[in-house]
């Protein structure tokens, strides 16, 4: 079992300075334009989800919207997305651009550092894209994701390849720790992995499942 009460000092003090006040535009800029990689692979990265009508699910560290918006009309109208992010700002973009689209079956919450504040029990499946290492309380946060997900529910997560002499310096200098730190921490949260997805060039993609 994780530390989680141990876990007292973020893990990476400053990493969110930039999400305190965003403003939305501008990260669209940057999250959703072609040559990002998940952006350019985005429907194939929904379709391996393999989510149905009803289903209710988190898009945790929304940012704009992007996979938000995606998600929600595999679920349907029966179906539910939290789009769940630190930054208020964010959320209040993700949920009106949602609305637009006339996807009433999104709900917005601005999560804590150290907690999702997702509802117990409540959803299918949570879904983490290039935020994971954004977490400063790792073992919190997983223990409030373990917390909301239905017995058996999933985890989808994808993140950075951080590999010395490969990625780049950005990546190197951003993301604290490579896919195998990363793995240990969520499987230490009682999550066991699933399956590994090959999609990808600069990212990976894990799907793990809940253990009680």
């Amino acid at each position: 079992m994780i530390p989680v009460l141990a876990q007292e000092e973020s893990v990476n003090p400053g990493i969110n300075e930039n999400f305190q006040d965003p403003d939305p535009s501008s990260f669209v800029e940057r999250f959703e334009k072609e040559g990002r990689e998940v952006y350019d692979n985005r429907k194939v990265i929904v379709e391996k989800l393999e989510l149905k009508p009803g289903m209710k699910v988190a898009d945790v560290g929304a940012g704009t919207g992007l996979f938000t918006r995606l998600l929600a009309p595999e679920v349907g109208e029966t179906g539910k997305v939290y789009a769940v992010d630190i930054a208020k700002a964010f959320v209040n973009h993700t949920v009106m651009s949602s609305r637009v689209r006339g996807f009433s079956q999104v709900e917005g919450i601005v999560c804590t550092a150290d907690d999702t504040l997702l509802p117990e029990n409540s959803v299918d499946l949570v879904f983490i894209c290039d935020t994971y290492h954004h977490f400063e309380f790792p073992a919190k946060t997983m223990a409030s994701i373990h917390r909301a997900l239905k017995p058996g529910g999933r985890l989808a997560m994808i993140d950075f390849e951080r590999i010395e002499g490969v990625s780049s310096e950005w990546i190197m200098g951003h993301v604290r720790a490579g896919k195998e730190v990363f793995q240990s921490e969520i499987e230490a949260a009682n999550f066991e992995l699933e399956e590994e997805l090959d999609l990808f060039d600069e990212n990976y993609f894990l799907i793990f499942r809940k253990s009680e």
